[in-house]
């Protein structure tokens, strides 16, 4: 049976799930497909309850990269949200925007024929506030009745502070709030969550339509190919939990919301991307688009582990009795460890210029936290990581399509730290922080720094265990991105829209030029939001001029 909407979201990750919403409540048909599950698990829902998933669960999907040469040889993973909500659903709900020069740049890097399309600071932040409802921060920079609840750790450990207590004796002032007029600072993060549950994207904004009409939701739904006709996208091939093909058309829009990892591989197998490339799996070319899959950015991750001389932290928190006792503190006051993200703590700096724009971005976690394929390094004890993020890399990785079978996964080279200037940065970073462990009132309950080996803190010694211990933050980027006309690599145009293929757009992590500094859960939102305001904006002009929905065209 054919299905019709108005329009179809491929993908209900941070995106995806916004765009929907939007377009729904604006009165549109939308089905929206995710691959992945429900967000309903009381271990999703919980705070820190991803930690007992992360090193695998069916919520999320492992994506091993290939041998990084620079890395001798090592294959590591990038971990991405198997679930409707996407990363918003078992992340560890950090709110972060980014800083004004992250979309200044944007909007620099957009400049040209792109129909005067804006993208800097003050064209995202009314976004960004709409959607926002914090516990704490109002006014110009923030939003207190938006949908997706932001709130302060309802939880802090000692450990946390402590870090948050040494950092400022290295001279780091305290920063109140990381998305107000500077990140530079130390101080606690604010989290999507309130009250002990999470506010991912789903529940923000799919969960309120669940009965509404207009929205059609497939779970465990993945598509295969997009349909293509003339240069315009129909609709979209995708098949459902018993593995049974369906095809659904759209009048208007369809959005691919799929992520950075994604979203190419899609577009390739519908055969919209490097020419070359399409050939070598015998997919027609129908948009030939150089830019599809490359440009992957990621922010850097490495970690700096010390072992406590005492009971401190999360050790063991989530097991046993302690688990239990957790628990019932939960139900019967409301409070305790179970209201924290497993995360409290942080900082921006610059250690080569203080004064500058931080380079590095770092997370205190209260106990030893590893990526799975480096789990048997550093023993499993009380202990503290702190991990140092190189928040503006230079370093540029891609995806490509393994084979034209959409279940085969796709090939994905990140090249962490591959540019020397983001190693150098990461060294920096890590040697800013190594300080922390030895300052009061930290360094009192400091057994030992585990790794890095404090014995040689030499560039080589450091290199090396960068390398070794190097990870994604989770948060690909860039293989889709937006650019003017003249940038041949560009696969959109400032409204999001795919080169040479009418009524196609992208709205995730993927379509932006260039990272931000910091977390990406809420910039993915936002450019969701900002992608259905491009389409109902089109809409709005393309019915004032009497023409029917069936001929809707995407102006900007």
């Amino acid at each position: 049976m054919t299905q019709t909407y108005d329009h179809i979201v491929v993908g209900g990750g941070a995106a995806g799930c916004v765009v929907a919403a939007r377009l729904v409540r604006a009165g549109r048909r939308v089905l929206l497909l995710e691959a992945g599950h429900s967000h309903h698990h009381p271990l999703l829902d919980m705070p820190p309850g991803i930690f007992k998933m992360i090193n695998g669960s069916k919520f999320m999907r492992y994506y091993r990269t290939e041998p990084q040469q620079h890395l001798d040889g090592r294959q590591h993973e990038i971990s991405q949200g198997n679930v409707l909500g996407g990363g918003t659903s078992v992340n560890a709900q950090v709110y972060m925007r980014g800083r004004v020069s992250d979309y200044d740049e944007w909007d620099e890097l957009l400049r040209g024929n792109n129909a005067g399309i804006r993208w800097n600071w003050e064209a995202v932040l009314s976004h960004f506030k709409g959607m926002e409802g914090n516990n704490r921060l109002s006014g110009d920079l923030h939003g207190s009745e938006g949908p997706l609840l932001v709130s302060d750790p309802g939880h802090i450990d000692e450990v946390s502070r402590w870090f948050v207590q040494a950092v400022q004796r290295l001279g780091l002032p305290y920063n109140h709030d990381f998305n107000g007029p500077s990140q530079r600072g130390v101080g606690f993060y604010q989290f999507m969550n309130r009250r002990g549950k999470r506010s991912s994207a789903a529940y923000a904004f799919i969960e309120p339509l669940a009965k509404d009409p207009r929205l059609t939701l497939r779970l465990n739904s993945a598509a295969r190919r997009l349909v293509i006709q003339n240069e315009r996208a129909k609709g979209v091939v995708y098949t459902d939990q018993s593995g049974t093909e369906h095809q659904a058309y759209a009048d208007a829009d369809v959005i691919v919301s799929s992520g950075a990892l994604v979203s190419p591989k899609l577009l390739m197998l519908s055969g919209i991307g490097p020419a070359d490339g399409l050939a070598r799996h015998d997919i027609a070319c129908i948009a030939d688009l150089a830019g599809v899959g490359q440009n992957l950015i990621d922010h850097p991750e490495v970690p700096i582990i010390a072992t406590t001389n005492g009971p401190y932290g999360y050790f063991k928190q989530g097991q046993g009795w302690r688990m239990i006792k957790n628990g019932l503190h939960f139900k019967l006051f409301g409070a305790g460890t179970i209201l924290s993200a497993g995360v409290e703590a942080g900082a921006f700096v610059n250690p080569a210029d203080p004064d500058g724009e931080p380079t590095i971005q770092a997370f205190c976690v209260p106990h030893v936290y590893l990526d799975r394929d480096i789990l048997t390094l550093v023993e499993n004890t009380y202990g503290l990581t702190v991990t140092t993020v190189v928040v503006k890399p230079k370093s540029r990785g891609f995806v490509k399509l393994r084979s034209a079978d959409p279940n085969d996964m796709p090939v994905v080279s990140p090249h962490l730290l591959k540019h020397q200037d983001d190693m150098q940065e990461m060294i920096a970073g890590q040697r800013y922080f190594l300080k922390a462990f030895h300052a009061k009132p930290l360094a009192d309950r400091i057994k030992a720094v585990a790794v890095p080996r404090e014995n040689d803190l030499s560039d080589e010694a450091l290199e090396k265990h960068c390398k070794r211990f190097v990870k994604t933050n989770y948060h690909p980027a860039g293989t889709c991105r937006m650019g003017p006309d003249s940038d041949r690599m560009a696969v959109l145009d400032a409204a999001m829209r795919v080169r040479g293929i009418e009524n196609l757009r992208v709205a995730d992590m993927s379509a932006c030029p260039n990272i931000n500094a910091g977390n990406t859960a809420a910039p993915a939102m936002m450019l969701g939001d900002r992608c259905a305001d491009f389409i109902l904006e089109a809409g709005a002009v393309t019915q004032s001029r009497g023409m029917p929905a069936s001929e809707l065209t995407n102006l900007p």
